[in-house]
C-alpha cells in the first residue's frame, strides 16, 4: 500500500521530527539516504523505514525488510518530511542512544574531545567525523551545544555518529575534574596560550577542549584545565574554524601516539 495523504498519522509524525522538541520527546532521529542507512550498526534500533514509491519500485528492499517495517509514500509526499533538497528516496527512523558519562569508564590512556557550546551544525558534525577518524574514546558535549541529532549535524558526520561514543548535555565543570582525577591531561584550545600542542605529552591520557565559534571558552571552564594550547598561525589570522582547530589538535595526539 502506498501512503498518499498528508493527513496520515505517520506523515504527521515524520514531519514533527523535523523539530528538536519532538525528536527529544520521542527519542528518535532520521537517517536519510542509502549511504547513511548502510552505516547503521546492528545494535541501533530502527523503528521503521520510509521510502518513496519510485524507490520501492526500482530497488530491492529485502536488505532492510528483515530489520524493520517499510512504509512506502507517494513520490509527491515523500520529500515533504525530508530535510535534504533532493532526497534519495529512503530514510530510517532510529532510536536515539543516550550514554551516561561515568568516571569508572574513563580509559587510563584514553583520548577525548570536549566541546563547549558549539552552535554550528556543520562544525559539530565535522568534529564527530574527525573524532571517529582519530579513534577517540569519547566526544563530550556541554549543555548549550547544538542538537547532535539535527539533520545538518547528522549529514556532516557521514555516518560517524554511529561509531563514536557521544556524551551530550553535560556540565563540563563536573566532567573536567573527573577526567583529571583519572590522570587525563585536559588541554584547552585558547588564544591566550603560551605553548603549542607539540609541547604537551599526548601519548598518555589526554582530552582536548574546544569552545564556542564566536566566544571561545568560558573563563571558568578553561581555568579547570591542565594547560592552554594554541595553534601556530604565522599567516596572521585571528583564529581557526572550531572544527579545523579540533582536527589539528586531535591529529597531533594521533601523531604522537603512532610513535608508541
Amino acid at each position: 500500500m502506498v501512503i498518499e495523504s498528508s493527513q496520515n498519522k505517520l506523515v504527521k509524525k515524520l514531519n514533527s521530527w523535523k523539530s528538536k522538541k519532538y525528536r527529544i520527546k520521542d527519542q528518535v532521529f532520521l537517517a536519510e539516504g542509502i549511504r547513511f542507512i548502510s552505516e547503521i550498526p546492528q545494535e541501533t534500533e530502527v523503528l521503521f523505514y520510509a521510502c518513496s514509491e519510485s524507490f520501492a519500485k526500482k530497488e530491492n528492499l529485502e536488505w532492510i525488510k528483515n530489520k524493520a517495517q517499510v512504509y512506502v509514500f507517494s513520490d509527491h509526499l515523500f520529500p515533504s518530511f525530508c530535510d535534504t533538497e533532493h532526497p534519495q528516496g529512503i530514510l530510517a527512523v532510529c532510536r536515539q542512544k543516550k550514554l551516561q558519562f561515568c568516571a569508572d569508564e574513563i580509559k587510563k590512556n584514553g583520548l577525548y574531545l570536549l566541546a563547549e557550546e558549539l552552535n554550528d551544525p556543520g562544525n559539530l558534525g565535522t568534529v564527530i567525523r574527525t573524532a571517529h577518524a582519530c579513534g577517540v574514546d569519547g566526544v563530550i558535549l556541554s549543555k548549550g551545544t547544538v542538537d547532535v541529532y539535527s539533520p545538518k549535524v547528522l549529514r556532516s558526520t557521514m555516518g560517524s555518529i554511529f561509531h563514536v561514543p557521544l556524551y551530550t548535555d553535560l556540565d563540563l565543570k563536573e566532567v573536567i575534574p573527573l577526567l583529571r582525577q583519572k590522570e587525563i591531561t585536559v588541554m584547552a584550545a585558547h588564544l591566550k596560550a603560551e605553548q603549542y600542542p607539540y609541547d604537551i605529552n599526548c601519548k598518555k591520557g589526554c582530552a582536548i577542549l574546544i569552545g564556542n565559534e564566536a566566544n571561545g571558552l568560558k573563563d571558568e571552564t578553561a581555568a579547570l584545565c591542565n594547560a592552554y594550547v594554541k595553534i601556530p598561525m604565522p599567516g596572521g589570522a585571528e583564529s581557526l574554524n572550531a572544527s579545523v582547530a579540533a582536527a589539528v589538535l586531535l591529529y597531533e595526539a594521533v601523531r604522537q601516539r603512532l610513535s608508541l
